[in-house]
């Protein structure tokens, strides 16, 4: 138990420090920047090429999202990575001890003696499909949902609403995904940054208030015009769970048959069945799954 807390702590301390360097020292792999960056270039879409034309640029809740937004993926988003990371690989490592295993025994193989460019398509792919499992237990899952109720509750859509989430969206994703990455193995951060804000931008995009043309490849990325039917109230006859779970890719739901897109979703009610009941504020939100 000290170990564990010991370890958030100096993943506290530590990143509060890495979090000072990141906004005095702006760098091509800042991740603070470039979250502001993508961040104002797709708000700027917004305003010069709304879709919902009678959505204001200051939606309903858009500093909500804002705060979110910036807690969520720079803040403890990060120390979450840190910390989890570390905490899954000592728990992992122990039970493989305890089998008397070696985790290089498991890896199926080494993604190092593949070609750059190739490594950084198996993470994304492979994070992608991960993902999109997670998120189908989200809905399925009472429990969990009770914590995406939070991301579901958006209201207006618009691209800050990528990032609202609850926290503990970010301990089961890191949880889960740890596993297939650690039978891989090789990944490194500083590699995979191209993927985190590619995803990133994606996700912000599906979110926006903004509908791009994405011709064939709309069978193979997310996009806002499939994604907003996720965040339909009334869903689909025969599907209680919801529809189209994609996070980056929409290849998924189409494969899996979990894709639903009837026709244009501009203007759909969004949220959830009594949504009107849902905290409207950050820390009764966070607060709203524990109680349920």
């Amino acid at each position: 138990m000290v170990e564990i807390w010991n370890l958030f702590k100096y993943s506290f301390i530590g990143y509060g420090n890495y979090l000072v360097e990141e906004i005095l020292h702006p760098s091509w792999d800042n991740y603070f920047y470039a979250l502001l960056v993508i961040s104002l270039f797709v708000w700027g879409l917004e305003m010069f090429f709304p879709w919902r034309k009678n959505q204001k640029i200051i939606r309903k809740d858009f500093w909500l999202d804002t705060f979110y937004m910036f807690f969520n993926f720079f803040i403890f988003n990060m120390i979450a990575y840190i910390a989890l990371s570390s905490a899954a690989e000592n728990f992992f490592l122990s039970v493989l001890s305890f089998f008397s295993t070696e985790l290089n025994s498991l890896q199926l193989f080494d993604v190092n003696s593949f070609p750059f460019v190739l490594r950084l398509l198996l993470f994304f792919v492979i994070t992608d499909f991960v993902q999109w499992g997670i998120h189908r237990l989200l809905h399925a899952n009472k429990w969990l949902w009770n914590f995406h109720k939070v991301h579901h509750s958006v209201k207006e859509m618009g691209f800050a609403a990528h990032l609202r989430y609850h926290w503990m969206e970010t301990i089961v994703y890191r949880t889960l995904l740890y596993i297939p990455l650690a039978l891989i193995g090789g990944f490194h951060v500083d590699d995979v940054i191209f993927v985190h804000l590619f995803a990133l931008t994606i996700g912000h995009l599906n979110h926006a208030n903004v509908k791009l043309n994405y011709g064939p490849l709309k069978y193979i990325f997310n996009n806002a015009e499939m994604h907003i039917w996720h965040h339909s109230k009334e869903l689909p006859e025969g599907n209680k769970h919801g529809v189209n779970f994609g996070i980056s890719l929409s290849l998924w739901d189409y494969i899996f048959r979990t894709a639903h897109v009837p026709h244009s979703g501009r203007d759909l009610e969004l949220g959830f069945d009594k949504d009107e009941k849902f905290p409207k504020d950050f820390l009764h939100q966070e607060m709203y799954p524990f109680k349920e």
